[in-house]
């Protein structure tokens, strides 16, 4: 996310008591082939994306509001063609835990680091053969969780 596309976001709707970021993009490709313009997808779109999002958005935060980012299981359990999801992943999770300790206001942080969707299996089993699948639904309780309850710097794991 583009720090001038955050500021205009917030500034039109003004405060929120939370927010949940879902989205961003890394490379998947043989490492052994890969530029580093393909690893900087990840670090630029995924990575910063969500830090810029918590640089931004936590002056539009309520007090003792969440923020909610997005990691992943590859970040733990690495799979052929996604060191860069794996070392994206990794950092997300790293930010969070030292963001945490230094949020002012009660503001809280957490990431949710998923398996595979069962939703997206169809594209991207392949990718994770031997890995159980989790509903949308069960995942989105990791969300909900990050969002309604009290805790700050957790990795909430579903697998």
């Amino acid at each position: 996310m583009k720090i001038d596309s955050i500021h205009a976001l917030f500034k039109s709707i003004g405060q929120v008591d939370a927010i949940v970021a879902t989205a961003g993009h890394v490379h998947f490709g043989e490492l052994t082939q890969m530029t580093p313009e393909q690893f900087r997808i990840g670090l630029d779109d995924k990575l910063m994306g969500q830090v810029n999002l918590v640089l931004v958005a936590q002056q539009y935060l309520n007090d003792g509001g969440s923020f909610t980012l997005t990691s992943g299981i590859v970040g733990d359990e690495p799979i052929k063609y996604g060191a860069s999801a794996a070392a994206v992943n990794g950092a997300v999770e790293g930010f969070v835990r030292g963001a945490a300790i230094e949020l002012p206001r009660g503001l809280r942080i957490n990431v949710v680091n998923a398996t595979m969707l069962e939703e997206a299996r169809e594209s991207f089993g392949p990718y994770f053969r031997g890995f159980e699948a989790a509903s949308g639904a069960r995942v989105a309780l990791a969300y909900s969780r990050s969002v309604e309850g009290l805790e700050t710097g957790r990795i909430y794991k579903v697998r």
